[in-house]
């Protein structure tokens, strides 16, 4: 920085000199003979220049031109504030420019355009349209008109988005741009968005923190989290995602090129696209690692093969719309031009393992209809995707506990986070409902996987990593059935899970099975009941059935190399698409060696705990409460006549079988 003084200057330069340490300048020196007269103010690491004119002794500071002022780090603002301060309004400066705001333009209509759906669509693209019955394009797939783009163009400081399936454009102008906006004659409206500064995002860094070395408990984990959702019986069946198109929308898939995991998937060139909505070009593989972990948990094999998804022969589209610098709606742009190429390219399922909240919704606004991304989600469904996206991480967080946007939409397949040991609902997944009080989330899957990261694997916990289970199980259902449409697909999702019909803003349905497609009948006995309920004085009693108190007996397996310290700090996991590793790096607690003893069976079977799931629901079927108990007698709940309302339903779910008692 340099700062040059007038010879009637001299008496600020003690002030300068008092200030400069205080801010943390890295050095300043005054140059010449007569500091007063001739002050040269230096620092040897410019971040920024203030020039003022040197002046005549008449005239005082305040009236120094200010010609050039050069920002790149807030930590300067104070001093330079102070620089500015002392020197005053520069004379017949010109006015500072107007501010620069996004402004969404919505387009009146799409009248004289010509389309050809055969050039424009992929064949995939056709045929996902032609089995699911649905038109070969309509007026949202036509493009915008070509003179109402070049009029805003000529107006607005920039266009950063054009999108057909919403007939808008998004561009960024100052407000006597927007006001010329809305005088065109193409220009329907002209709505702000709500602007924000860059804020960092959180997300770790691209680094390569996978090791390749994998425990039994690790391998165990691997197997697992794909036998939870009936992995071996579909791939019995030969249900491995083939014939299937996926697109992941997520923040960059560092490494995913080289990795072995991916191996057969490039030699077999099943990445059949790529694009980075956030730089403009093909290469995806910067910006972070989260979509590399994602990924796996599709297509990634372990070097045994054992898979860590349940889609290994499907193809992707690759797709970056996050920044690790977010700024408000600039996401959102990107997943809604992610969405309008997927479908172009002839994409049957997105998964989106990403999530918006706080920094610019507010729960009430988590409708399925308010935020850009819920809309584009619901849009896209309409066009015959399946789309599915993680619940969120927010469980915990007292502030905003409920799901994000776009898994608010209706039509968008939500996925919370079940605990592997467990089988509950994992403390950070959010909870439902949606805002109007509909069912969210809808299905679950692990919270806590093994994943595929630079390096070698990782253990990592987050509802990004159960949406990615769930794509894959839902590529598998529709390779079976390719004639179902996206909704009839999403419909049989959530009867083929644990508790269907029985639900909870927890587990939604629970977690859905190959055996309800592969062996219908063979889960729920039709007809058999758990449970009695026995209505007393003042309380509805719930009591299990003899022939169903049995509980299985369980063999325990035994891990040597894979024994854990006890680590009792509460662990956050961040928020949906910046996911850290489970334990994070750098915290990793020692492995203690126990006595060695013989290898477990490849896959050790675990029996799920007897749990019983009850909620009560009021007359529009909208939840008065809920909640999960562990069954260790027969005599398992007792509920107050008093809570019951009439129309209000009570409704049970033990071993797989539900049951209800209407309230009169």
């Amino acid at each position: 920085m340099t700062r040059w003084f007038g010879p009637s200057n001299g008496r600020f330069w003690p002030r300068v000199a008092e200030l400069a340490p205080r801010y943390g300048v890295p050095g300043c020196k005054a140059r010449g003979k007569r500091r007063a007269q001739n002050t040269d103010f230096s620092l040897r690491k410019p971040h920024f220049r203030v020039r003022l004119v040197p002046s005549a002794s008449t005239i005082p500071l305040r009236t120094a031109l200010l010609t050039a002022i050069r920002w790149s780090a807030a930590r300067w603002a104070p001093l330079a504030a102070c620089c500015l301060l002392l020197a005053g309004p520069a004379q017949g400066a010109a006015p500072p420019p107007e501010p620069v705001a996004r402004y969404w333009v919505r387009l009146r209509h799409k009248g004289g355009v010509r389309f050809d759906p055969a050039t424009y669509f992929s064949p995939p693209a056709q045929a996902r349209r032609q089995r699911q019955h649905l038109p070969a394009a309509d007026s949202t797939d036509f493009p915008v008109r070509a003179d109402f783009l070049r009029q805003i163009r000529a107006v607005a400081d920039s266009v950063t988005l054009v999108s057909r399936w919403f007939n808008a454009v998004s561009c960024r102008a100052t407000p006597a741009q927007a006001a010329r906006l809305r005088q065109l004659p193409g220009v329907a409206s002209v709505e702000p968005w709500e602007g924000s500064a860059a804020l960092v995002a959180g997300q770790r860094s691209a680094t390569e923190r996978g090791t390749p070395r994998i425990s039994a408990d690790d391998r165990q984990l691997a197997r697992r989290q794909t036998a939870s959702l009936g992995g071996p019986l579909l791939r019995q069946a030969g249900l491995n995602g083939q014939g299937l198109c996926i697109a992941i929308f997520d923040v960059g898939f560092v490494g995913a090129v080289r990795h072995p995991a991916f191996q057969q998937v490039h030699q077999d060139k099943r990445v059949v696209a790529t694009y980075d909505f956030v730089r403009r070009g093909p290469n995806v593989f910067v910006g972070g690692t989260h979509g590399t972990e994602v990924f796996s948990c599709l297509a990634g094999l372990l070097p045994d093969g054992t898979p860590l998804g349940l889609a290994p022969q499907a193809e992707f589209l690759l797709a970056r719309t996050e920044r690790l610098t977010r700024e408000i709606y600039a996401e959102e742009e990107a997943w809604l031009a992610a969405a309008e190429w997927a479908d172009r390219n002839g994409a049957d399922i997105i998964n989106s393992s990403l999530g918006y909240t706080d920094r610019r919704y507010f729960p009430e606004q988590m409708n399925g209809r308010t935020s850009l991304v819920a809309r584009a989600a619901a849009l896209a469904v309409r066009k015959g995707i399946l789309v599915v996206n993680a619940a969120g991480n927010d469980g915990e967080d007292p502030d905003w506990h409920t799901i994000g946007t776009p898994a608010d939409a209706d039509s968008v397949l939500a996925v919370g986070g079940l605990d592997p040991d467990t089988y509950l609902h994992i403390d950070f997944s959010s909870y439902g409902p949606s805002a109007d009080r509909r069912l969210k989330p809808n299905v679950v899957a692990f919270g806590t996987v093994l994943a595929a990261a630079p390096g070698g694997y990782v253990r990592t916990q987050g509802t990004s990593f159960s949406s990615p289970l769930m794509a894959g199980f839902a590529a598998c259902v529709w390779q079976r059935n390719r004639q179902l449409t996206a909704m009839q697909l999403f419909t049989q999702l959530q009867a083929s899970a644990d508790l269907y019909p029985y639900f909870d803003y927890a587990h939604g349905y629970g977690l859905p099975h190959a055996s309800a497609f592969l062996r219908p009948g063979s889960t729920t006995p039709a007809g058999q009941q758990t449970v009695d309920f026995i209505r007393q004085d003042t309380v509805l009693a719930v009591v299990i059935r003899p022939e169903a108190a049995v509980i299985p007996a369980q063999v325990l397996p035994l891990y040597s190399d894979s024994v854990r310290l006890v680590n009792t700090a509460p662990q956050k996991v961040p928020a949906v698409g910046r996911e850290e590793l489970a334990p994070p790096p750098g915290r990793q607690p020692e492995r203690q060696t126990a006595p060695a003893g013989p290898e477990p069976a490849p896959l050790v079977p675990l029996v799920r705990p007897g749990y019983l799931y009850w909620h009560v629901a009021d007359r529009r079927g909208v939840l008065r409460s809920y909640e999960v108990r562990e069954v260790t007698q027969r005599a398992v709940l007792q509920i107050p006549l008093r809570t019951l309302q009439p129309g209000d339903t009570v409704r049970v779910c033990y071993r797989g079988i539900t049951q209800s008692y209407p309230q009169p």
